[in-house]
């Protein structure tokens, strides 16, 4: 009886806490985590990130991101191929193998244009810029606070969505029950076809006083199928 008494009482517990904590308030928490002295807003600084793939030679980017100024660059090198993606405001560049005014061959096959480089820029910075991002304008953050188990762990999950104008996907933040450190997120386009990706962070690095994931593997979500992992250093 003492047992189960316990046991009702913990799960009680758990249920209150679940109920207590709202989306914003879960992302204060972890915002607070990775972010506690908010330098994200002004974030200038260096990234490089090893992206791994099976049976694929591995990519090497040094990415430059001065948000204040509106500037991103990538740097990728595959091989023996290296390309440059430059946004500076509403202007854009590129280069391949260190020619800034490739041939319209080269541009079409490597896809060298100004969507490529904004593409690269909305992918770099809001994914090495969450849990913030999701403080953005036009991001739905949903006031229900589920607790659930992910691969044997048990997590508070965090769901947003968008307004139609900046995207369509629906996107699940998983958080430690006790750091507010964001260890998962998934995403879907169609959730009743589990289709779209979960990505499974590990480890830390700190970069401008902001703790961001380290290592990054991506799965799908139908079958588990493992797609590659990126590593994040401070240094090439």
């Amino acid at each position: 009886m003492k047992k189960l008494a316990t046991l009702l009482l913990l799960l009680t517990s758990i249920i209150s806490f679940s109920q207590e904590i709202t989306g914003n308030q879960l992302l204060e928490k972890a915002i607070q985590f990775h972010d506690p002295n908010g330098n994200w807003e002004t974030f200038l600084g260096e990234l490089f990130v090893t992206m791994e793939t099976p049976k694929r030679i591995p990519r090497k980017s040094k990415i430059n991101i001065n948000l204040p100024q509106e500037y991103f660059s990538v740097t990728a090198k595959k091989d023996t191929i290296i390309t440059n993606y430059t946004v500076s405001g509403n202007e854009f560049s590129i280069s391949f193998n260190g020619n800034e005014n490739p041939s319209e061959d080269i541009k079409k096959k490597y896809s060298l244009n100004k969507e490529r480089a904004n593409l690269y820029k909305n992918y770099y910075t809001y994914l090495y810029g969450l849990p913030m991002k999701l403080k953005d304008e036009g991001t739905i953050i949903h006031p229900k606070v589920e607790r659930k188990k992910f691969k044997g762990k048990e997590y508070l999950v965090l769901k947003a969505t968008y307004k139609k104008e900046v995207g369509k996907d629906t996107w699940y933040f998983y958080f430690n029950t006790k750091t507010y450190a964001m260890e998962v997120y998934q995403f879907f386009k169609d959730e009743s076809k589990n289709d779209g990706e979960y990505i499974l962070l590990s480890e830390l690095e700190t970069i401008n006083g902001i703790k961001m994931p380290k290592i990054r593997a991506w799965y799908y979500n139908k079958d588990n199928k493992y797609l590659g992992t990126d590593i994040l250093s401070k240094t090439n």
